[in-house]
Order: C-alpha cells, then sequence, then structure tokens
C-alpha cells in the first residue's frame, strides 16, 4: 500500500490535460467556428471546440460570447402594426375610455 494522501492519489493537476487557450485566443477560435458555422450558439460552438480536442466547459464559452455579442441575437418578438401616420380617419380606443362598453358582452356594459 502506497503511504500518500489520497487526494494525492487522485490529484490530476499535474497530469498533461487539453491544451489551454486564452480567452483572446478562445475568442478567435470562435470567430473561426461561427464563420463556418453561422448562427449557432455557445452549446455547438463549445461542442466544435471540444471535438477539436479543447476541453473547455460551456459556461466559458458563454461568458466569452456574450462580452462582444458573438452569441445569437434574439428576434422581436413586438411587431408594430398600428400605422397612425396615414391620411384616414382614427378611430377613438374605447378599450381606455371608463365605464365605456367595448363588446356587448363585457361588464361594463351591465
Amino acid at each position: 500500500m502506497i503511504q500518500l494522501p489520497r487526494s494525492t492519489f487522485y490529484d490530476r493537476a499535474g497530469t498533461p490535460s487539453s491544451p489551454c487557450l486564452s480567452d483572446a485566443r478562445l475568442l478567435e477560435r470562435i470567430g473561426c467556428i461561427q464563420d463556418a458555422l453561422s448562427g449557432d450558439g455557445y452549446r455547438r460552438v463549445t461542442c466544435a471546440l471540444q471535438a477539436q480536442g479543447y476541453g473547455i466547459h460551456h459556461k466559458r464559452v458563454a461568458r466569452i460570447m456574450r462580452q462582444p455579442g458573438l452569441g445569437i441575437q434574439p428576434k422581436r418578438r413586438f411587431v408594430r402594426t398600428t400605422d397612425r401616420q396615414h391620411d384616414g380617419p382614427v378611430f377613438p380606443n374605447l378599450h381606455r375610455r371608463k365605464g365605456g362598453c367595448l363588446f356587448g358582452g363585457d361588464s361594463g356594459c351591465l
């Protein structure tokens, strides 16, 4: 039996692992991956980096992609459909009127 602490036996800090990347170098690699795979988020970029042999965590990739705005830009959810810049009449908003009756079955009509 070897006389050393269990933590020393299982310690993997001294073993060579996947190549370490600085944030600037990783940002460059992410840019190359996004040129090839446009529109990919941090999960697919992380898988691509891991396939290239870099042992990197998805949270680090997400943090680095968030800083310069390399991630996917969210689509606008609200689209304005009202156009008040026209020549026709603009009708009043009955919903905003107090005590007004918008629909026949509204409680304001009772």
